[in-house]
C-alpha cells in the first residue's frame, strides 16, 4: 500500500476549499427546494380554479364554486381565501365560458429570495355542462 505524503504548505487545503463552495451549495439546494414548494403550489392553484370554473359550469353559483377552490387545494399553506378568488361572469348562461382566476401570494420558506412570491392558477370551462 503505497502512502502519500501531504506536502506541509497543503495541510488543510481541503477545509478551506469545502468553506469556500459551501455557501454556494447551500444557496443551490435552498433554491431547489423553493423552487419545489412554488411549483407544487402553482400546480395545486391551478387545479383548483379549474374545479371551482367545472363547478360554476354546471351548478352556476359563484359562492359555491368558491367553497369548491378552497376545497380543492388542502396542500397550499397558507389556506386559499375567498378573497383570492374571482369568478367572471358571475351568472353562467349556457354557450358561454365562465373564468376562475386564484391571485395567491405564496410565502417562501428561506427568505433568501424574498418573502412571498404571487401565484396566478386559471381555470376556464364552458357552462352548461
Amino acid at each position: 500500500m503505497l502512502h502519500q505524503r501531504i506536502k506541509p504548505g497543503e495541510r488543510g487545503a481541503a477545509a478551506v476549499e469545502f468553506a469556500l463552495i459551501l455557501p454556494v451549495l447551500l444557496v443551490l439546494v435552498m433554491g431547489l427546494i423553493e423552487f419545489s414548494l412554488l411549483f407544487n403550489n402553482q400546480i395545486s392553484l391551478t387545479n383548483a380554479a379549474r374545479e371551482g370554473a367545472r363547478f360554476m359550469a354546471i351548478k352556476n353559483n359563484s359562492a359555491n364554486a368558491k367553497s369548491a377552490v378552497i376545497a380543492a387545494a388542502p396542500s397550499v399553506n397558507p389556506r386559499i381565501s375567498a378573497g383570492d378568488i374571482s369568478v367572471s361572469p358571475s351568472n353562467c348562461t349556457s354557450g358561454s365560458t365562465v373564468t376562475v382566476t386564484i391571485v395567491y401570494n405564496a410565502r417562501l420558506l428561506t427568505g433568501f429570495f424574498g418573502t412571498v412570491l404571487p401565484l396566478t392558477g386559471k381555470g376556464v370551462m364552458l357552462c352548461g355542462g
